[in-house]
């Protein structure tokens, strides 16, 4: 799901291309499991480094308001990369606390000379999905819908349902993702416990691999997420092995705020 180095936060965050699978091949989105407690506020910094060298930051908020969960990330070039390529780039989703679902996601993409807006939201009761896009640079839009199942994940918010769910190594979490006008199935496979080493602290942690039959998480390389050997699940790294090379996120610090 990540397209280019400056754009890294897009490991999840960026609408990727993926093909549908047939709808009777859908899982169900499960609910998060009894118990599971989301951050009521928390910010997660990440560096972002390719080869050896750090490219930029990424930023994840999270706010919960009544039963939503309220998700914020922006990425931003750092150094040599601003100069040669600057990007900041903003995302948001939410999802139901309870359900899992998804209310829809949004981005503000400021890449080089490319800018473009988008907003996806879903109309459960319609089956709908609906995506507005604007290229503010062409001064062009465009509208398009498609159809959803009665629950489904976005590529933000997924990152912290799948947090919800029990992680258990040798298994994996299968859920619906809407994304560019298409529901998919993608499994994390919950691979090895390790201990991982970050700017923020030493953690034990469950790696997690999503992976989809088909689109660019396929195509493009393979994508890991470590999360935290506890209640919380809370991601401490992101990596990335493209075709271009590998992105690691590491987690620089984390706060309740």
């Amino acid at each position: 799901m990540l397209t280019a180095l400056p754009g890294g936060v897009r490991v999840f965050a960026q609408q990727a291309q993926f093909q549908a699978l047939p709808q009777s091949q859908i899982p169900t989105l499960l609910p998060p499991q009894p118990g599971y407690v989301f951050p009521a506020k928390q910010t997660l910094t990440f560096t972002v480094d390719w080869r050896v060298f750090t490219a930029g930051t990424a930023v994840f908020q999270l706010e919960q308001q009544g039963s939503l969960q309220k998700v914020t990330a922006t990425a931003d070039t750092v150094g040599a990369v601003t100069m040669l390529f600057p990007v900041v780039d903003k995302f948001q989703s939410a999802f139901d606390t309870k359900t899992g679902c998804s209310t829809g996601f949004s981005k503000q993409l400021s890449e080089g000379r490319r800018k473009v807006t988008g907003d996806l939201s879903f109309n459960y009761a319609q089956g709908k999905q609906t995506l507005a896009e604007k290229n503010l640079v062409k001064g062009t839009s465009k509208t398009q819908t498609a159809s959803i199942p009665a629950c489904v994940t976005d590529s933000l918010s997924a990152i912290f349902y799948a947090a919800s769910q029990p992680l258990v190594v040798g298994q994996s979490v299968k859920f619906p993702l809407a994304d560019a006008m298409r529901t998919v199935t993608v499994a994390m496979k919950v691979e090895a416990k390790e201990e991982v080493k970050t700017p923020a602290g030493v953690f034990q942690t469950i790696r997690v691999q999503p992976t989809a039959d088909e689109g660019i998480v396929k195509n493009r390389g393979k994508i890991w997420i470590w999360y935290t050997d506890d209640a919380r699940h809370m991601p401490v790294q992101i990596r990335a092995s493209l075709f271009w090379g590998t992105i690691t996120f590491h987690l620089q610090s984390y706060e309740a705020k």
